[in-house]
């Protein structure tokens, strides 16, 4: 027959059913918690970049490529058509006014100017000679206008004669006339005769002076090709470290290539290039900013190319400290044209989570996790962004690029 379970038994069966079910929903309920752990996406704070909203002034700015360049930079050409024959200064070495640093074949110079120098000998002989002549054409007729003057005279001698014996009536008056007409023809003849020399010593002013010409010309020429020779060894005009030499000895050089280059390294200024789709936004004055190294220089737009090269627009600024310790030749930096400025207005550093727009979603950090929130921009330059609407001073922001948690409405954050 069937015993009576004792309570004790019973009780203790109870408290195992207790302590199992009590088990299950301990379990169940850790078991939610992770997996929604698990579902909440997070971000390690050693793999974010953050930044805290502050009160600054932005610069809206274009950025350019740029190079430093001295100020002044003088290019030597060769004065002569020759070959080089000694290079004397290195490239990087300081020079002074009237130092030698190239030299220059002189011997086809020499050749030319030697021959230059015969053809003008040659010039004078030649005016000598003409000289010689026009004044024997000259001379012959002042002779043939003195024989024409006698004849005048003669004839005038001879008329007085006829009139007179017209008068005393021993001659005729076809005689007179016949005199007359003799006198008037050897008249006209003595002017014709004047008026031959007047033409005669105007052509040879004008062939004299024509030579004079010719040999005033040869004389500049002669001059010119000996300061020529006497530059060909070449040297610079100012003082000024020499910053580049054509060192190809034997090469031949015509007149009026370049040979060195002399710069004065203590100013310099900046070479920049930008786009042609940024043209109409550059203007002359425009205040630039350049970065060397970390360094920011100041500086304003001084010459604009009106040339686009290539899709880009050239252009060159001068530094309000182009005396810099960090300036450097053909050192290249980032130059930022300044087209726009903001005073006294929220700002956050710029980063890979911004992407340009007026409006678009960020993470901001509170309490341990990077909560979604739109927020409002302006303008930008490499640095800074600024914020129109949606952050306030102070507050902290990720930005690190955060795409793949575009739509993610909060981020838990862990060491």
């Amino acid at each position: 027959m069937d015993r009576a379970i004792p309570q004790t038994t019973q009780n203790r069966r109870l408290r195992r059913r207790w302590l199992l079910g009590a088990g299950l929903l301990l379990l169940l309920a850790v078991g939610l918690l992770a997996f929604r752990t698990v579902l909440r996406p997070g971000l390690s704070r050693a793999s974010i970049l953050t930044a805290r909203a502050e009160t600054g002034d932005v610069e809206a700015s274009l950025t350019a490529a740029g190079v430093i360049i001295p100020a002044h930079e003088a290019v030597i050409t060769s004065p002569i058509q020759s070959t080089i024959r000694r290079v004397a200064v290195a490239v990087g070495s300081r020079v002074q006014p009237g130092q030698t640093i190239l030299e220059l074949d002189r011997e086809l110079t020499s050749t030319a100017l030697a021959k230059l120098q015969d053809e003008q000998q040659q010039h004078r002989n030649k005016n000598s000679q003409l000289q010689l002549s026009l004044e024997k054409a000259l001379n012959d007729l002042r002779s043939q206008e003195q024989v024409q003057q006698v004849k005048v005279r003669s004839l005038q001698s001879a008329l007085r004669d006829e009139q007179y014996l017209l008068q005393i009536g021993g001659g005729t008056a076809e005689s007179v006339r016949q005199a007359e007409l003799s006198l008037r023809v050897a008249r006209l003849e003595q002017q014709r005769l004047a008026e031959q020399i007047r033409n005669q010593r105007a052509a040879n002013a004008a062939d004299v002076r024509e030579l004079g010409f010719t040999l005033q010309i040869q004389e500049r020429s002669i001059t010119e090709l000996a300061g020529k020779l006497q530059q060909a060894n070449i040297s610079s005009q100012q003082p000024g470290v020499l910053t580049w030499v054509n060192e190809d000895l034997g090469t031949t050089v015509q007149a009026g290539d370049p040979l060195a280059r002399v710069a004065d390294l203590s100013r310099f200024r900046v070479r920049a290039t930008i786009s042609d789709a940024y043209a109409d936004a550059l203007h002359l004055q425009d205040a630039v900013v350049i970065r060397i190294n970390g360094t920011d220089l100041r500086g304003t737009i001084s010459t604009i190319s009106p040339a686009v090269e290539k899709g880009v627009v050239s252009f060159y600024a001068t530094l309000a400290q182009d005396h810099h310790p960090a300036l450097r030749a053909n050192l290249r930096a980032d130059v930022f044209v300044v087209t726009k400025a903001h005073h006294n207005v929220v700002r956050l550093k710029n980063g890979p989570f911004y992407q340009g727009g007026k409006e678009q979603p960020v993470f901001v950090v509170q309490d341990g996790k990077a909560v979604r929130r739109i927020v409002q921009f302006g303008d930008s330059n490499f640095d800074y962004v600024q914020i129109t609407g949606g952050l306030r001073p102070g507050e902290e922001v990720v930005v690190s690029d955060t795409k793949d948690y575009a739509d993610t409405p909060e981020l838990t954050l862990h060491d």
